[in-house]
């Protein structure tokens, strides 16, 4: 039987644990597959994905800094894939086509929905930052129905332009734009934030350098869960500052990194692994 084979490509690429993560997978599901991790060169992406699939290659997930260049390249864009601007997902069609898919959203809302138990339909849901990693989620959180969904960032354009991009998805979700410094006021109670959020999300990259989004402590209640897309073996400065301000619970980026794998191997196998064990297992290290 010949082994089916995946990937994913990045620049660098050897940190991954996304051979790990489907290696438990596979070995969970029964299914017979190989997962490795592939560097391709920085000018030369588009080539190394078309010798990947040239060869045989089944599926390919796609991370920094090559999801752009994998949107472009892509023939076909599920409907999630095609406003997230941006690819973590191929395979190839029937016809031969090169789909391109966007699972980071689906991850995150599993993991905050199911895995932490979090309710979004009805909640005031602050997001921060306006890059990719928040443009690739949008359309998920919208479609859990928040009453509110406020997106802010350092330079308020890119904020609003993404307001902007997804008010068709946002139904009867107030969604708008801020600058951080207009998040939570100064304690007036005017500002949209002054009551604290139910959820924050922090989708930024500061805290891979060990900074926190300038944010008035107000947008934090006693219920606010605080969730940090980034992860590590230790807290991070944004969820260290959410609950230090007085935030119910904080978590980190891992569950949705191991969950949008798992949205991706559905996409390939047709099985959804079950995530704990592997959660867990990636947490003792």
């Amino acid at each position: 039987m010949t082994t089916d084979i995946y990937a994913v490509m990045g620049h660098p690429v050897s940190h991954s644990k996304s051979p790990r993560i489907h290696g438990l997978f596979a070995e969970a599901t029964n299914q017979k597959l190989e997962y490795t991790a592939i560097q391709a060169p920085l000018d030369g992406f588009e080539a190394s994905v078309k010798a990947f699939f040239d060869r045989g290659g089944k599926g390919l997930n796609v991370t920094v800094p090559f999801k752009e260049q994998a949107w472009n390249l892509a023939q076909q864009h599920t409907l999630r894939a095609a406003k997230a601007g941006a690819v973590n997902t191929l395979y190839r069609d029937d016809a031969g086509q090169l789909v391109g898919d966007n699972t980071d959203g689906a991850g995150l809302v599993t993991d905050l929905v199911h895995i932490h138990k979090v309710t979004l339909a009805g909640r005031k849901v602050l997001v921060l930052g306006a890059g990719g990693a928040v443009r690739g989620v949008l359309g998920p959180l919208l479609a859990q129905q928040p009453q509110q969904l406020c997106i802010a960032n350092r330079t308020l354009a890119k904020a609003q332009a993404l307001a902007e991009l997804f008010a068709d998805e946002a139904g009867q979700t107030d969604i708008s734009a801020c600058g951080f410094d207009a998040v939570g006021g100064d304690g007036d109670g005017e500002s949209d934030g002054s009551a604290g959020f139910d959820v924050i999300i922090n989708g930024t990259s500061a805290s891979l350098a060990g900074d926190l989004p300038p944010l008035n402590p107000s947008v934090i209640a006693p219920h606010t869960v605080a969730y940090d897309m980034m992860y590590g073996p230790e807290i991070t400065p944004f969820n260290r500052w959410a609950l230090e301000h007085g935030a119910a619970a904080a978590h980190d980026g891992l569950g949705m990194l191991v969950e949008q794998a798992a949205e991706s191997f559905l996409v390939w196998r047709g099985v959804r692994p079950e995530s704990t064990a592997v959660i867990e297992a990636l947490r003792l290290g």
